[in-house]
């Protein structure tokens, strides 16, 4: 187990402002594929699967990989958004990275 400190528990969910819900939702639409859609648990990246993963835990249940995991998404996040973004559409690509991270960058902050 490991201890995630307050400044990055609240950073991470400041950053990944989507539900649990919600990123499985988008993972399962968004690799939807004409001819194959993949496992509901298969859907998404590594990182997303891991975002997805640590949204379902409590913070106690957190280990070093997580908390390495919640580091480099906010990093990600902040680096695509700056430190203080407004809710904007962007290009489609750049729209639905940030979402598999667990950002919608259409949601108000």
């Amino acid at each position: 187990m490991a201890t995630v400190d307050d400044e990055l528990w609240d950073e991470f969910h400041r950053v990944v402002n989507m539900s649990s819900a919600e990123l499985q939702a988008w993972l399962a639409t968004d690799e939807a594929g004409e001819s194959t859609e993949p496992l509901p648990d298969q859907a998404g990246t590594a990182r997303s699967r891991q975002v997805l993963e640590i949204l379902g835990k409590r913070r106690t249940d957190l280990t070093t990989d997580d908390a390495t995991v919640m580091r480099a998404v906010v990093e990600e996040v902040r680096a695509a958004r700056g430190a203080e973004p407004e809710p904007k559409a962007g290009d489609d690509g750049w729209r639905r990275r940030l979402m598999s991270l667990g950002h919608d960058p259409l949601k108000p902050v």
